[in-house]
């Protein structure tokens, strides 16, 4: 099929780099997100999230005239959902924001025309959700207009080049729909694309996700038992690793993210009866920052008027995305006992998730007590033990949930607990 002009709807993490990918390839993009600020910093020539090459990327694009972004739809070949997905307090998945894209779609709808869902979903959101708020336009999904799932499959912090080069999966309605998709991703995708079903597209993302979730939390519940036995969770699996078949990740405190911390809810809520690892998973890895407090007050006793820096507030290391993040919920629970906290998240400044951050390190470690680590920024992994000495007191104490603080730390005279070391 032959797409001149396509339109990305929701301009978040996946759907801007997207929207950029096609645009530096030859088609012309409309992209739309209901949040005017984001237009308007877009309009303006920036960007509106931290991304390796992305603001390079998006200047290309939009200064070239083949991306504009624009509150409002318009009639294109092509139509790619990219909103979120969240999840509602009891756990069941949040549909409004793909059902408002779908419905958004309805007075531009045409015979020919292609929808592609990329918005992680439960299963059959696809083959059933979507197309029966598409054809509500009178059109026939799959006869009339072609619709298909394409999950993403990147890494934060690599997304432009995973984008490219990742394996992608093209699920449609039917044999037609897939291959419009295919034809579509081809324009800039040099990974393997592989065809199937819908549904099939949708469980293939939720089982990757799910798959890992499932193993960080059997890494966090060993640290838990390293902690209770007097071990070190660290000495353990690396032994444990020297078995050719054994491959344990490392414990930390917690999962976030929109994806792996999400996802696997969407199946428990599918068929709750047959989720039960997968519902076992997630709660180990939910209650993880509890985990955390409860050590935290083991060893360093009680916390209400504590003086505490706290290194890292973003999900995972070296992005700026907080979503789901096990470190903004402890520090919510640090605050919640009482502590006085410093935060300083070098990926991100402000107010995050109502904690007032620092704006340098040094402003974040005056006249602090206890240091806890939570996010292993590489910046965080350059620190040293000479340097914080300087700017606090040597008997300072450190709590390292991530494992990242050298022994050389302890010689210096630093009192270190590292999560999950019962020595």
């Amino acid at each position: 099929m032959n797409y001149k002009k396509i339109a990305v709807i929701g301009l978040g993490y996946i759907g801007l780099p997207t929207a950029c990918m096609f645009a530096t390839n030859g088609i012309r993009v409309l992209g739309v997100d209901v949040n005017v600020s984001v237009i308007n910093t877009l309009n303006n020539g920036g960007i509106h999230l931290e991304e390796y090459g992305l603001q390079q990327k998006f200047t290309d694009a939009f200064q070239s005239g083949m991306l504009k972004v624009s509150v409002n739809l318009e009639d294109a070949d092509a139509y790619i959902i990219a909103v979120p997905t969240p999840f509602y307090d009891d756990k069941k998945a949040d549909m409004q924001y793909v059902a408002s894209a779908a419905e958004s779609i309805l007075p531009h709808l045409r015979k020919g025309n292609l929808v592609v869902l990329e918005s992680t979903s439960p299963p059959q959101t696809t083959s059933v959700f979507v197309k029966s708020i598409l054809e509500k336009s009178g059109l026939k999904a799959g006869e009339d207009f072609l619709l298909a799932y394409s999950p993403e499959r990147v890494l934060p912090g690599q997304i432009l080049r995973e984008l490219v080069e990742n394996a992608r999966v093209i699920g449609g309605i039917n044999q037609e729909s897939a291959e419009a998709g295919r034809d579509l991703y081809r324009t800039f995708v040099k990974g393997e694309i592989i065809l199937t079903d819908s549904t099939t597209a949708e469980m293939v993302k939720l089982m990757e996700n799910t798959y890992r979730d499932v193993n960080i939390a059997i890494a966090n519940e060993f640290s838990r038992l390293t902690d209770r036995f007097n071990i070190d969770i660290q000495e353990a699996i690396r032994i444990a690793n020297l078995h050719p078949r054994v491959k344990i990740l490392n414990p930390g405190p917690g999962v976030g993210g929109h994806c792996i911390s999400v996802d696997p809810w969407f199946l428990v809520e599918a068929a709750p009866d047959l989720a039960k690892l997968i519902r076992t998973a997630r709660e180990v890895n939910d209650s993880q920052p509890y985990f955390v407090l409860a050590s935290l007050k083991n060893h360093f006793g009680e916390l209400k008027g504590k003086r505490i820096c706290v290194l890292g507030l973003t999900f995972k290391p070296d992005v700026d995305d907080v979503r789901e993040s096990p470190a903004v919920e402890i520090v919510k629970m640090l605050l919640n006992e009482g502590a006085i906290v410093s935060a300083y998240e070098p990926h991100k400044s402000g107010v995050i998730e109502n904690i007032q951050t620092s704006p340098t390190l040094e402003d974040a470690l005056q006249a602090v007590e206890l240091i806890v680590v939570l996010v292993a920024h590489t910046v965080f992994k350059s620190l040293s033990p000479g340097v914080i000495k300087a700017q606090t007191k040597s008997s300072i104490g450190i709590f390292d949930t991530v494992h990242i603080i050298g022994e050389n730390w302890d010689e210096e005279g630093f009192s270190v607990y590292r999560l999950g070391n019962g020595k």
